[in-house]
């Protein structure tokens, strides 16, 4: 409790406040995480194999099929305490961005504005040839032949559309890295959710803002490489330990 109360005492005083979201929270709504994705008749497939560029051009119909089944795995959840409670923060915090690594809609759904995709995002498809935004189709779920469904044409050039997330290989969206930046380095107190540490360059957002004199506040059930960093340690699940914090910072 005495931490809990602390990092509720350092987010109410805050001034310009950083969520940095990642897996971990949209795991607790039952989205699988990325390694975890692959069942049913997927589950012979690498993801890793699956989430190239060099796979989308062999095998468009392949890749574009697994993404459609994640994409309807997404809307078939919803939101969790957790992301409820990022969204309360927004509401409070005079100054919040929301960062995050996750490509599903979760936070959308539950309320926050504009969250900063690091990843891309499922929900938001692209031309693959001459980059255009594409309108998402009619959710299919899963190609019922198992596994592939042909790419839309870009409305645009009628190259193939591609899924709208930051794939191996890829580097992250320009805009998307430097609004993380800026926010990272300009906020008093950065609350890090659900995520490994792992995962760079976005790994790299909470040291910067640890680095620019920041309180870092990690939420996660276990101890990540973020641990040294992190000025309070709230070892638990998002949807019961963010908004124990939130309800404390603003009663």
């Amino acid at each position: 409790m005495e931490h809990l109360a602390q990092a509720a005492k350092l987010l109410a005083q805050a001034q310009r406040v950083v969520v940095f979201t990642g897996a971990g929270i949209s795991a607790e709504s039952g989205v699988p995480t990325f390694r975890d994705a692959l069942t049913g008749l997927w589950e012979r497939f690498d993801a890793q194999s699956l989430a190239t560029p060099q796979a989308f051009q062999d095998d468009p119909d392949l890749v574009w099929g697994w993404y459609e089944w994640r994409r309807h795995r997404v809307t078939s959840v919803r939101p969790n305490p957790g992301h409820e409670a990022v969204a309360a923060v927004e509401r409070h915090a005079p100054h919040t961005a929301v960062i995050t690594q996750n490509v599903d809609d979760l936070h959308e759904r539950a309320g926050s504005a504009q969250p900063v995709h690091l990843h891309g995002s499922l929900f938001a498809p692209r031309c693959s040839l001459c980059g255009f935004p594409a309108p998402l189709p009619a959710s299919e779920g899963e190609p019922d032949d198992g596994r592939r469904l042909p790419p839309p044409a870009c409305t645009r050039c009628s190259g193939p559309v591609r899924p709208g997330v930051v794939w191996f290989g890829e580097a992250l969206p320009e805009s998307a890295l430097e609004d993380a930046v800026r926010a990272a380095a300009g906020c008093d107190v950065l609350l890090t959710v659900g995520t490994s540490g792992l995962v760079y360059p976005a790994a790299e957002i909470p040291r910067l803002a640890a680095r620019s004199g920041a309180a870092v506040i990690q939420v996660n059930p276990q101890p990540t490489p973020l641990d040294p960093i992190a000025r309070v340690n709230l070892h638990g699940a998002a949807a019961t330990v963010l908004p124990a914090v939130v309800a404390a910072a603003w009663p």
